[in-house]
């Protein structure tokens, strides 16, 4: 994370991070965010349970992945979910009072870290503008046009979460543009015609 290329080897070790085993859990649902979160290695997931018993994966955290930025200086700073390891991670946590000061003595951390949450809210504005497309034709070409006409996935599994569609309704709609020769699915690309 390009944001911790600005601290100091002296600032890095003043900093805690903490390892985590895989389901221990970092935060809990209700407790108040007091610093953010760097996974440094591994992933975590937010979630909470229904009172029927089903779990429910808010958001999932990958290597680099910041967290707690949005709640830390929020009017309800209180996780609304459970932070915990998917598997073995370790965590870099920095603490209120430790983010001001960085931010006031290094003015390039501070543009870094106002960049990290400016794109986290235009991403969250992607998202829900792509969750008012009904059509997931439409909201497929919207994803396409937003990422220049072309995109790059893992698998059709993983697109279909970031488009918010089942893999099957996935599947079905690549198939079917495809013969129509609307896209071109290549591998791991996907391109408009």
């Amino acid at each position: 994370m390009k944001l911790l290329t600005y601290l100091s080897e002296k600032e890095k070790k003043e900093l805690t991070a903490k390892k985590l085993q895989k389901n221990e859990v970092l935060f809990r649902e209700g407790q108040r965010c007091r610093e953010i979160g760097i996974v440094l290695h591994g992933s975590l997931i937010i979630t909470s349970f229904l009172e029927n018993g089903t779990q429910i994966i808010y958001n999932t955290l990958e290597q680099n992945d910041m967290f707690g930025n949005n709640l830390l200086f929020s009017s309800d700073p209180f996780y609304k979910g459970d932070v915990l390891a998917a598997e073995n991670s370790e965590v870099l946590l920095i603490r209120e009072e430790e983010l001001l000061g960085l931010m006031s003595d290094d003015p390039l951390f501070l543009k870094e870290y106002l960049k990290i949450q400016s794109d986290a809210g235009k991403d969250l504005h992607f998202q829900i503008r792509l969750l008012s497309i009904d059509s997931a034709q439409e909201r497929l070409f919207y994803y396409l046009h937003e990422h220049s006409g072309r995109i790059r996935f893992t698998s059709v599994s993983a697109l279909s979460k970031q488009l918010f569609l089942s893999r099957e309704t996935l599947s079905r709609l690549l198939s079917k543009l495809t013969k129509e020769k609307r896209i071109i699915k290549e591998d791991d690309v996907i391109r408009l015609i």
